[in-house]
């Protein structure tokens, strides 16, 4: 795996709190679906993959991912 892959992270926040994990602790790359970046990190809290059901996974152009709640407005 290259070091590149290895520094690439996905920063999550749920339920009022932050954190930055891996993408090679979560098996994960950064083209996984978005669907796969959920269930990698719903596991990894040990919580229910419809607990991020509304979550969104924004991509950036580091290879980095965010994983938080989808905005609302009004």
């Amino acid at each position: 795996m290259s070091e590149l892959m290895s520094r690439q992270k996905v920063h999550v926040r749920v339920d009022g709190r932050s954190l930055d994990l891996r993408l090679e602790d979560l098996d994960l790359g950064p083209d996984s679906s978005d669907a796969l970046v959920k269930q990698a990190v719903a596991r990894y809290l040990e919580i229910p993959e419809s607990g991020l059901r509304n979550y969104v996974v924004d991509r950036h152009e580091t290879g980095n991912l965010t994983v938080r709640p989808q905005a609302v407005f009004g």
